[in-house]
């Protein structure tokens, strides 16, 4: 009999939810949110790499200007203690995520042979 992998999928969901990984990046995603000047300069920091993001899948060139701003930006976050807690937290969350698909598309690996 077949397995309604949706229902895994979301029993997977489930687990992640509880994982001691989420767990962590919620609690620093709060202490964030909490914290009014630490939220402006996440926002301002997410809306520079989101600009960025944009631009080099348009294919537009990013100007020297840009990418020093975005330095800064990253210099600056990475002082406030709550929001670099919050990009460790997102980093091993990322790092998951990244595992977990690999193990969901083995199958689909060991099919077609990929890495032959």
């Amino acid at each position: 009999m077949a397995v309604n992998v949706f229902d895994s999928a979301y029993e997977l969901e489930k687990t992640v939810r509880q994982s001691e990984e989420y767990v962590s990046l919620k609690k620093a995603y709060d202490e964030v949110n909490a914290d009014p000047s630490a939220k402006s300069m996440f926002d301002n920091f997410r809306n520079i790499q989101l600009e960025l993001q944009q631009k080099q899948m348009s294919g537009q060139e990013i100007s020297q200007e840009e990418v020093e701003q975005a330095q800064k930006a990253v210099a600056l976050v990475q002082q406030h203690d709550k929001i670099s807690a919050l990009m460790e937290a997102e980093q091993r969350m990322s790092m998951v995520i990244a595992e977990l698909n690999k193990i969901i598309m083995k199958p689909l690996e060991d099919l077609y042979g990929a890495g032959e």
